[in-house]
């Protein structure tokens, strides 16, 4: 095995010891000389361990309140200094440092502290400098010294110790190396991001170390990946495992739901939603909601922000559907959902959170980034241009339909009446199509478009999306306005009793 080197010596600065006490004993047994700082020398010397202060490498005590205990030449030089490099020995031995094999750190909890207080002194003080630095130094130096980056890697750092009594390959510490790099940046990131909240430095920086693989990507030739902390969002209570595309869909649908407060069922497919309704009674919102296109709703991801009751869920259970996500369930209802094995129930863990501030995806060479649409309209956004002004029920399913707009696959049109989701039409590279599309996909469920509203996510470029609307019995429209040719649709809905209202916002998605 290349690059063996046994190790005689470790340094320990753990702000966690968690777990400590296991890593700690298999060292003594194996007759390293472990060298540790202030807290973590009084547990570990409690354990009955033999262990030296760092002190006694530099002959200086722990200074300014604790916050310099490692920054010495003699600690740094110890784990810095090349084995194979005669001029580095040479100095070594003139300067009397000892060589310090392996470094074992767990940092201080920045990122939890951010969790806990907004006391910018506490979360200043919980930035950690001699244990990063001595992270650094260590990967720096993989060649010679083995650096155990955090307590997360504990396990595996002793099954290498063991396995080979004490000794590791270049490969171990090169390994190990790249953990604690990643530690690092994951560390100053976090830094960076609070510091930059304030301030607002125009750049990239994203990490997060939790990560799940999944089955596969969007399709099954390509690999997946879900990176964040997925538990905190749902818990899984019945089905197979949760794929990338049910992900995508799953986003869609909790970014959706969060726009309703009376209780409301959506049915997505392919992050749009194909069934759409609120009504008190759970139940008529779940028929509602299917009878918008009881066809693509089969596979599809439902959505909930309600408790489901055995009423709507003998209903839903007799759809072949993906997943189902709701704030709560009934025992009775749980157990007839869960009659399919592999179909996926997940419970929501908390009310949906504030949506992220920035969403980002890859972009040729480079990452597009931007502000998280979270403009939802409210009446008073509305400014009718037409002489005929919304009426109440017309207005409340304008703004209803609004929301499922804004989250369509543009171009999107779509239609509503007594807040459910008649059709729609999406992902169209024509408004006009989307329009027809939206047309036909609810004649084809028997809806009739008489009293129906229009949502559209972008202006009207010409008039013919209202003319078409209006000879499909549609009299209400909602859209951002601003074209240039604004007024032939304003005009052909004055000459025909149609309200229409501009928000002034465009919602594009793609």
């Amino acid at each position: 095995m290349e690059g063996l080197r046994t190790v005689k010596s470790v340094l320990i600065s753990v702000f966690d010891k968690s777990g400590l006490d296991k890593v700690v004993k298999v060292l003594d047994e194996l007759g390293i000389s472990i060298y540790s700082t202030g807290g973590t020398f009084s547990y570990i010397t409690k354990l009955g361990i033999k262990v030296k202060t760092i002190e006694e490498i530099t002959a200086y005590p722990s200074i300014l309140g604790g916050r310099v205990k490692t920054l010495h030449p003699l600690v740094f030089g110890g784990i810095l200094g090349r084995r194979d490099l005669e001029s580095d020995q040479k100095e070594m031995q003139k300067y009397n440092i000892p060589e310090i094999d392996m470094v074992i750190v767990d940092l201080y909890p920045f990122e939890k502290t951010l969790t806990s207080t907004q006391d910018e002194s506490e979360i200043i003080e919980k930035i950690d400098i001699g244990g990063i630095s001595l992270i650094r130094a260590a990967a720096k130096n993989f060649k010679d010294v083995f650096i155990v980056p955090s307590s997360d890697h504990y396990e595996d750092a002793l099954e290498i110790l063991i396995e080979n009594n004490g000794t590791t390959t270049l490969a171990d510490r090169k390994e190990f190396a790249t953990n604690a790099f990643n530690v690092s940046s994951h560390y100053d990131t976090a830094i960076f991001k609070y510091f930059n909240h304030e301030v607002g430095i125009t750049t990239f920086r994203q990490s997060i170390h939790q990560s799940k693989m999944l089955r596969y990507g969007e399709n099954p030739h390509q690999m997946g990946y879900f990176f964040g902390k997925l538990g905190e969002n749902f818990e899984q209570l019945n089905g197979k495992e949760i794929s990338y595309n049910n992900l995508n869909d799953l986003d869609a649908g909790v970014a959706l739901i969060k726009e309703f407060s009376e209780p409301t069922i959506a049915i997505l497919k392919h992050n749009n939603a194909c069934g759409l309704a609120s009504h008190s009674d759970l139940l008529l919102a779940w028929r509602h909601a299917l009878a918008g296109d009881p066809v693509s709703a089969f596979g599809g991801v439902i959505v909930t922000n309600s408790v489901v009751n055995i009423k709507t869920a003998e209903e839903i259970n007799k759809l072949f559907f993906e997943i189902i996500l709701a704030p709560g369930y009934e025992q009775a209802a749980l157990d007839i959902l869960k009659s399919k094995k592999k179909r996926i129930i997940l419970l929501e863990r908390t009310k949906p959170s504030a949506a992220p501030e920035f969403q980002f995806k890859s972009s040729l060479n480079g990452v597009l980034m931007q502000q998280t649409d979270t403009k939802t309209e409210i009446i008073k956004d509305l400014d009718f241009v037409t002489d005929r002004k919304g009426n109440a029920e017309e207005i409340s399913d304008l703004l209803f339909a609004n929301k499922i707009v804004k989250h369509s696959k543009s171009n999107a049109i779509v239609l509503v009446k007594n807040k459910q989701l008649l059709a729609s039409g999406v992902g169209q590279t024509s408004r006009v199509d989307a329009l027809k599309q939206a047309i036909e996909k609810a004649k084809s469920n028997d809806f009739s478009l008489n009293g129906s509203v229009m949502a559209s996510d972008a202006f009207f470029p010409f008039a013919d999306s209202v003319e078409i609307a209006y000879k499909s019995g549609i009299n209400t429209v909602i859209q951002p306005g601003g074209s240039i040719r604004d007024k032939d649709s304003v005009d052909y809905c004055n000459a025909n009793g149609i309200a229409m209202a501009f928000t002034g916002f465009r919602h594009f998605k793609h």
